[in-house]
């Protein structure tokens, strides 16, 4: 009989050891998936952002109506905070008028270009998308254009 003594308790440290190895392992796999979670609403929330930016750099351009000879510049780059559910994101827009300040004919029809640029993130460099030293596993950034003529 005494050389049956312990013999219980080496199984039961063997069934601990067993049971905190697949407790910490459930607890990484529950960790990736809720990253893996805010990260995919965060993208959707950085092209909801963007796309607000890339609406507003085009009401810009398109809200004066002169003829085309007369087409505006573009506005100058600006970045600015978005309200409500998207508080925590930046857009920064930006506008180029192609070809410089010239005016493209077709047939009788005279055009003038911009391109609008709208950049969005949540964790802005100096006030201003994108972030290019952000290494944070949160960061989201999403970027639309949109050729406008008139």
């Amino acid at each position: 009989m005494k050389h049956t003594r312990g013999f219980t308790m080496v199984s039961m440290l063997f069934i601990l050891v067993a049971l905190a190895a697949l407790g910490a392992a459930l607890a990484s796999l529950t960790q990736r998936q809720q990253l893996g979670s805010a990260g995919e609403l965060a993208a959707s929330r950085a092209y909801q952002a963007a796309f607000a930016g890339l609406e507003w750099g085009s009401m810009q351009v398109l809200r004066v109506s002169p003829p085309p000879a007369a087409a505006p510049a573009c506005f100058a780059t600006r970045s600015f905070a978005l309200p409500d559910q998207l508080s925590d994101f930046t857009v920064t827009v930006t506008c180029t008028r192609t070809p410089g300040t010239g005016v493209v004919t077709d047939g009788a029809d005279s055009l003038v270009f911009y391109e609008v640029v709208a950049t969005a993130c949540n964790i802005p460099s100096a006030g201003a998308c994108p972030n290019t030293g952000s290494n944070e596993r949160t960061y989201a950034e999403r970027q639309l254009s949109r050729t406008i003529s008139r």
